[in-house]
């Protein structure tokens, strides 16, 4: 059965992890050089292997903190301003990872692939750091109290309708729909980082566009591979 996912953040130390992933220290071991290179011989094969799982097996980048997409994590940079204009944008950020969170969780529950189900996990975790942002500059939640499938903005709920509907029909259909998410929010992060100066708001939209990227590339190659 696939897992529900629950919108969550996680702050730790004052350092919001906008992927979900906290950051793990090295560990040091005074057992000799000995066990050291065999813990680096480990680590480097668990790298291969998770690298191998991204590229074949429904992951969307080639490390093993980021297999699933997810943003990483970093403090979050100090709040600037914001025009109205760039407020709409970040309103509409929201409702873009909504889109696509819940139209891969709808394709994850009809097909039997990962990258369905990883991407929108993954996706789960941007819409909380763009959550965070809109509570930083009192932006109002368009997604707040929706339910999956339900958009404030029509346009919004028209891609999604429209996708959807592509997306029932086989598996190729939902692949190539993810294709054009990801293309579609790439243009519009692309966009939106077009004279943002807020530092905060600028690292969140980059970590988005460095994810969008890689979901963009698994799609591909799943379509690439039917």
């Amino acid at each position: 059965m696939k897992r529900n996912i629950k919108i969550a953040t996680a702050v730790t130390a004052g350092a919001l992890a906008i992927g979900g992933v906290l950051a793990v220290g090295p560990v040091t071991a005074g057992t000799g050089g000995g066990a050291l290179a065999a813990a680096q011989t480990t680590s480097q094969s668990t790298l291969m292997n998770a690298q191998y799982q991204g590229r074949h097996h429904g992951g969307d980048t080639d490390s093993i903190r980021q297999h699933d997409g997810t943003c990483g994590t970093a403090a979050l940079a100090e709040q600037g301003t914001l025009t109205a204009t760039q407020k709409a944008t970040l309103a509409g950020m929201a409702e873009e990872e909504k889109l696509a969170h819940d139209l891969y969780t709808a394709f994850a529950a009809r097909y039997d692939v990962r990258v369905f189900e990883r991407i929108a996990a993954s996706e789960t975790q941007h819409l909380t750091a763009v959550r965070t942002l809109m509570d930083r500059y009192d932006v109002t939640d368009p997604t707040a109290g929706k339910p999956a499938g339900e958009f404030t903005d029509p346009t919004v709920q028209a891609t999604y309708d429209r996708l959807l509907k592509q997306g029932e029909g086989n598996l190729t259909g939902a692949l190539t729909a993810g294709r054009t998410v990801e293309t579609d929010d790439i243009a519009a992060l692309t966009k939106a980082l077009s004279g943002l100066t807020s530092q905060d708001a600028r690292q969140v939209y980059t970590h988005l566009l460095a994810a969008s990227e890689r979901h963009l590339t698994a799609f591909e190659h799943w379509i690439a591979d039917k």
